[in-house]
């Protein structure tokens, strides 16, 4: 392929303003999350590794919210943070603590015997300010309510740091940044560190970070013409994500090379839109799961407890929860969607409208 064509590549891929396979892959992140949270216990083999969807939601975070800072420092010449916090803001707070009040309220209408009840409230301020994954107490042999808590406290922390970065460093700088970052995390996972330091300094999630030089890399006409070679065929993706699932049933398999594996995932899956995969992360029922995700990350535990409840018999029974709790949560995620959170987003389009008013 010639340096003309990679050159329009690189073009369409800088002005695509939606990339089609996001959603896709967003579903392909919350299913396994959904199973995770419904068996009674860790599975062995690839049956026992629903979080990894966690680190696929975690890779396509750095790197949309890294190409969206880029674009628009490329455009403008900066960033305009205010801008990037409001829109953050409408898009994850509103539903993330009318959640959290839902769980105040369960909290409170519980037992008060109950050591999840008292473990909640005193966790509650630490869920509020996203803090809990650096100072929460995890380590208890009781449930935890709200516990799927800790991802969104890992993104709202990469959102507290990282636009500044981009904002004041070059985009070579911003690479240094990363992974320098990537090696002071895996160093301090790897540490004598204990207590608060080393769980403070190893909260940083790698597979955010593999996002983000994906982005950066994929910025670089240079380095996109390099990758598009590999990345833009037709059996790319399919080989990237044949490969994610080998190293998922691989019991040895390295932790960075795994999350690695998921920037070239979502790589090929970006570079161009018609990809190998295209035809399965753009199907409609597909992509209408991805486009409520967060939704369901929210709310699939609440929808799991109700189906144990309402089918006590049935409580243990991983896929007959799975499926039936698949079906509520994906219910209650697209009337929050479609009645609270939309709403919400079409503040995000006029507070937009204003700032290129000024």
């Amino acid at each position: 392929m010639n340096d003309g064509v990679s050159e329009s590549a690189h073009d369409r891929y800088f002005a695509q303003r939606r990339f089609g396979s996001l959603d896709g892959l967003r579903c392909l992140s919350i299913l396994p999350v959904i199973w995770h949270h419904s068996t009674p216990r860790p599975l062995p083999g690839l049956g026992g590794k629903g979080p990894a969807g966690v680190d696929l939601f975690f890779c396509i975070s750095g790197f949309l919210i890294t190409t969206l800072l880029l674009r628009e420092k490329a455009r403008t010449g900066s960033i305009a943070l205010g801008g990037f916090y409001v829109r953050r803001a409408l898009r994850i707070l509103p539903l993330y603590y009318a959640v959290l009040l839902a769980y105040v309220v369960l909290a409170l209408c519980s037992s008060a015997a109950l050591p999840q009840r008292a473990h909640f409230f005193q966790t509650l301020p630490l869920y509020a300010t996203f803090t809990a994954n650096w100072f929460a107490d995890f380590g208890v042999s009781h449930p935890i309510l709200f516990s799927f808590a800790w991802s969104l406290c890992i993104e709202e922390q990469f959102y507290a740091f990282w636009p500044w970065l981009v904002r004041w460093l070059s985009a070579r700088g911003a690479m240094i940044a990363m992974c320098a970052l990537l090696l002071l995390d895996a160093c301090a996972e790897r540490s004598a560190l204990a207590g608060y330091p080393r769980r403070i300094i190893a909260s940083f999630a790698a597979p955010i970070g593999f996002g983000v030089l994906l982005a950066l890399v994929l910025a670089e006409p240079r380095a996109f013409n390099a990758l598009f070679k590999l990345f833009g065929k037709a059996w790319s993706a399919p080989l990237a994500l044949s490969t994610v699932f080998l190293l998922l049933s691989w019991p040895r398999a390295p932790l960075l090379v795994f999350q690695a594996s998921l920037a070239v995932l979502v790589g090929t899956c970006v570079v161009v839109e018609k990809n190998g995969l295209a035809w399965l992360l753009r199907a409609r029922a597909v992509s209408a799961v991805g486009a409520v995700s967060y939704g369901m990350y929210l709310l699939n535990s609440t929808a799991i407890g109700i189906v144990r409840r309402v089918f006590p018999e049935r409580a243990n029974a991983s896929g007959f929860v799975f499926f039936a709790a698949l079906t509520l949560c994906l219910l209650l995620a697209a009337l929050s969607h479609r009645y609270f959170e939309a709403p919400l987003w079409r503040l995000r389009v006029r507070f937009r409208t204003l700032e290129k008013a000024r």
